[in-house]
């Protein structure tokens, strides 16, 4: 292995550098930061650069020459065809580095673009499965003997019934912490039977149908992802479409359509439950007789309230089903893509029942509200 060597002399006024030896990583390591120094200083004076002794040149060697020339050619340069591909690469290579913190600047508008783009993307095949569900009722309508009613009792079996004792659970609890932090304030003011008209709008028209919307997208909505992914990772669905089986008329239909009844009952026993624990906190809290609070409940609360969370229960259970299955559709036959996949719809159908709801809260506003239509 030949010695790296830098010779530098001046021959008519022009200073010349000739470069010999192996200019590679196991010659330079020992003395890289002098060979660096003196090369530098030879750059700032200009003059023609020889490099056809070098033996063998890396891309290390290639590296040190051209962060000494300035990231640019010299004026003069004499190289052999190999050496010059070694240079151009590292030339290459070093630019694409200097320009990474230029583009990280703009990461999250190419995020947002890759965002846009995929939400686009899913909600055109969400539209598209809805059309093939519709054209699915259309089949089974002039064929009923084609319902799936084994599928389609399962799924309102461990969507609806097997939910209920954590929504009851969930909704007594958030009936009573709402009951007592009100009485806290409405005490205060000495307003204490306005926490029946409290309690009975905000738990029956908003928070029975986001809580169970939101349970039921964590508990029922992941198990349909889960489900469907795995027959995927499996194979099953294939065996199904080899079979002739319509993978959307026995596996997304009955979950729509149990998810999209029990929905609705699941909310009114939310609710209910709601309802009963306010009234023990209010009994305890602020002394207010059960017998007062049911007599009033009817009074203060119109009955257009249990209609918009019954309606907001029954679109909720739709677009959970829906998102649900789309992603357990989209499952790639590995176990890393059915747990993103799973996470994934949990998310977004929480994040959609929540824009809805909000929808809701607007289209509603002047309905079942004191002195509204």
């Amino acid at each position: 292995m030949a010695q790296a060597e830098i010779t530098a002399v001046e021959h008519q006024g022009q200073l010349q550098i000739r470069l010999s030896g192996d200019w590679t990583l196991a010659n330079l390591s020992s003395s890289l930061a002098g060979f660096e120094a003196r090369l530098q200083m030879l750059a700032t004076r200009g003059g023609d650069w020889d490099l056809q002794s070098i033996a063998h040149i890396d891309s290390v060697g290639a590296i040190v020459l051209w962060r000494a020339w300035g990231r640019h050619w010299p004026a003069s340069l004499k190289a052999s065809a190999q050496q010059r591909s070694v240079l151009e690469r590292a030339a290459t290579d070093h630019s694409d580095r200097r320009s990474t913190p230029r583009i990280q600047r703009h990461v999250w508008l190419r995020g947002l673009g890759r965002l846009v783009l995929s939400s686009g993307k899913n909600l055109r095949e969400i539209v598209a499965l809805i059309g093939q569900l519709l054209l699915d009722l259309g089949h089974l309508f002039a064929h009923p003997r084609d319902i799936p009613w084994r599928e389609f009792s399962a799924n309102l079996y461990k969507s609806g019934a097997q939910a209920l004792p954590v929504t009851a659970l969930v909704g007594f609890l958030i009936g009573v912490v709402l009951s007592y932090l009100s009485s806290l304030q409405l005490k205060t003011f000495g307003a204490d039977i306005y926490i029946v008209n409290l309690l009975g709008i905000s738990i029956i028209r908003e928070l029975g149908p986001v809580i169970v919307a939101v349970l039921v997208a964590g508990r029922s909505g992941s198990a349909m992802t889960a489900q469907i992914g795995v027959m995927r990772v499996t194979e099953e669905i294939d065996a199904l479409a080899t079979m002739g089986v319509s993978r959307s008329l026995r596996l997304v239909l009955p979950k729509v359509a149990a998810l999209s009844i029990a929905m609705p009952l699941l909310v009114i026993w939310c609710a209910a439950a709601g309802i009963l624990g306010g009234m023990v906190a209010a009994n305890l809290e602020m002394a207010l007789s059960y017998g007062f609070f049911i007599e009033a409940l009817p009074k203060v609360v119109p009955v257009a309230n249990v209609w918009i969370g019954i309606g907001k229960g029954f679109f909720f259970g739709i677009l959970i089903a829906l998102i649900a299955c789309h992603f357990g559709l989209k499952v790639r036959p590995n176990t890393e893509s059915l747990s993103s996949k799973t996470t994934t719809a949990v998310v977004t159908a929480i994040t959609v029942v929540i824009v809805v709801d909000a929808v809701f809260a607007i289209l509603t506003r002047n309905l079942g509200m004191p002195g509204g239509a």
